[in-house]
């Protein structure tokens, strides 16, 4: 079979290789699943650049979202049949065309949904969930907080728009440019900014580093900035966050770390909201391209591109 690799740390367009591997059979408790759909999400890119070297092993198969169906089942899988389709979650692996996974750790897709959307039912809803509930804890409930959104013109951002407005906040979409903004009014009605509003209750940030360091030193007193990515490569200033840890809670969100603590009923809830909100249309992402997983990088070097116009897949 072939698979992308990492074997060192880097720039994702020059540290992704592809190699042909052999095929595992799967063993007790665990399932083969031939990838027919998977995505490229910051979340996968970010590991290969050795930002979270401390736990990340060489060499690794990227890929955390995607789905597929079952070609092998192991001794004693129950729950699962051959030829159904699953999400696997829980580790990275995905962008290859055979994956040995626990079945455990992989959950039913309902035969409504087409390939290319249950391939982004994972990443970016659930993520997109529990910022909401992590705001709407904070303030005890929505009563019309103003809460900017970094990268609002993102998958992510778009969804995050639509449900804070949905949980009774009032969003403001961040953006980084006059341009990005005029696109984005095209199908978001509400406030759009380039530089940050007041007065302001909270962030949902997905950009770190020094935008977001400013971001942060405008939140008022009580407010809350939930950090869940660092698309500038940087986190935020250490000692900003400390400085004003009495006045702003200060959270970074991991969707690994809930989704290994929650319960399986949990996660079947989760997917089940995100299913509905595919179905629906409010959580469906635009599709830029979708490419064979032979087309890596080509695919890598369109995710780069300032022209591309939704999320690209592969398909293995």
């Amino acid at each position: 079979m072939l698979r992308a690799v990492v074997k060192t740390f880097g720039d994702p367009r020059q540290v992704i290789g592809l190699e042909e591997a052999e095929r595992i059979a799967p063993g007790p408790g665990a399932v083969e699943i031939r990838i027919r759909r998977a995505a490229i999400n910051p979340s996968d890119l970010i590991p290969v650049t050795g930002a979270y070297r401390s736990r990340t092993t060489l060499p690794f198969t990227p890929g955390f979202e995607g789905v597929g169906e079952v070609v092998a089942l192991g001794e004693g899988v129950s729950g699962l049949s051959l030829g159904q389709r699953v999400l696997p979650i829980g580790a990275s692996g995905l962008w290859q065309q055979y994956l040995v996974r626990p079945a455990e750790w992989c959950f039913a897709v309902p035969d409504d949904l087409s390939d290319d959307m249950a391939a982004m039912a994972y990443v970016n809803p659930l993520t997109a969930f529990r910022l909401i509930d992590a705001v709407s804890h904070h303030f005890g409930g929505a009563a019309g907080q103003r809460v900017d959104v970094t990268a609002a013109a993102s998958a992510i951002g778009k969804m995050l728009l639509v449900l804070l407005a949905e949980a009774g906040f009032h969003p403001v979409a961040l953006v980084r440019s006059p341009e990005t903004a005029a696109r984005l009014a095209e199908t978001f009605s509400g406030e759009i900014a380039t530089q940050p509003a007041l007065p302001l209750d909270a962030a949902l940030d997905a950009v770190g580093g020094e935008p977001g360091n400013r971001l942060f030193g405008k939140i008022r007193p009580g407010g809350a900035f939930i950090q869940y990515g660092a698309l500038s490569g940087a986190q935020l200033d250490p000692a900003l966050i400390a400085a004003r840890r009495e006045e702003v809670a200060f959270s970074f969100l991991w969707l690994r770390n809930w989704v290994h603590s929650a319960s399986r009923a949990a996660i079947e809830a989760a997917f089940a909201r995100s299913f509905a909100g595919l179905r629906a249309g409010p959580l469906r992402s635009g599709i830029d391209t979708v490419f064979p997983l032979a087309d890596l990088p080509a695919a890598l070097a369109r995710q780069g591109d300032p022209a591309r116009t939704g999320k690209l897949l592969l398909a293995p």
